[in-house]
């Protein structure tokens, strides 16, 4: 039975680093003419209110996108996606956030394809609610975004942004990002695959690390320790070296000995790494 409610966290501090790097590769990749797919295999809610339900439990989105949404002097790419949550909000006051499909919906264009998969029941509903009508550009299918992801690969373009980024409340989703992550790269090995998963000393862990680190081509390493709630994000094949990562990854870092994001300290920030 999965109980994980991505709406406790939503806008927090990963989900910071997170949809930082998503706006700024959509925005990379929706450069070129040819259509774009967006594949979500556990895309959660599209939204999620801020100032009412389980968001206002831990208020997490008060040291992740709170602490960002007054400042004016943000880099580029952080300013971009800050940008991209004030079209939510259009009064000013930051009562809601985006989920990464609505991040998508924004940014991908009439020519591009948003696909989505959520097992949980009442997630899966809401997000079918919330794209009702947005067929064919957006569907939303209930069920595994596991196997889902090979059904739509290789997508009738041949270009695909997927993001893998399930809840490992299932400690067998490690091994599932293992097999699907290697199972679509056969099928579709110039896509661009997104993997976000936690950065604990755990053997459990290692080996997502490692599949993504081969020496197979190039990829990239986004990684925010901060404690046990630390994530990591991993891109293979990576985005073209020449598209500025480093600020759009450092930016949550910041000047000084606070982290401009969470907060935490000087222990605190993220990292940012190409793999060859």
């Amino acid at each position: 039975m999965l109980s994980y409610r991505h709406a406790f966290h939503a806008g927090n501090h990963a989900d910071v680093l997170k949809h930082t790097v998503l706006v700024h590769l959509l925005r990379y990749l929706t450069q070129k003419d040819k259509p774009l797919w967006f594949i979500d295999t556990h895309a959660g809610a599209a939204a999620y209110a801020l100032d009412e339900g389980y968001a206002t439990k831990k208020a997490e989105y008060e040291s992740g996108i709170g602490r960002l949404w007054a400042r004016d002097d943000l880099p580029q790419p952080v300013a971009d996606y800050v940008e991209q949550v004030r079209a939510l909000n259009p009064d000013g006051a930051l009562r809601r956030y985006p989920g990464s499909p609505q991040l998508a919906l924004q940014l991908l264009r009439k020519q591009d394809r948003l696909r989505m998969f959520e097992l949980h029941s009442t997630e899966s509903r809401l997000l079918q609610q919330y794209f009702r009508g947005d067929a064919p550009r957006a569907i939303v299918q209930a069920g595994d975004g596991f196997a889902g992801l090979q059904a739509v690969l290789p997508p009738p373009s041949r270009r695909a942004l997927v993001l893998i980024d399930p809840s490992y409340e299932d400690k067998g989703d490690y091994r599932q990002v293992l097999k699907a992550l290697r199972d679509a790269q056969k099928r579709f090995r110039a896509g661009v695959y997104a993997v976000w998963y936690p950065q604990v000393a755990a053997p459990r862990v290692a080996p997502v690390s490692r599949a993504v680190e081969s020496p197979a081509g190039e990829g990239l390493a986004a990684r925010y320790p901060h404690g046990e709630e630390a994530r990591g994000e991993r891109l293979r094949p990576a985005w073209q070296r020449h598209v500025h990562t480093e600020p759009a990854l450092a930016a949550a870092q910041g000047p000084g000995p606070r982290h401009a994001v969470s907060g935490q300290g000087s222990g605190a920030g993220c990292r940012c790494d190409f793999q060859r």
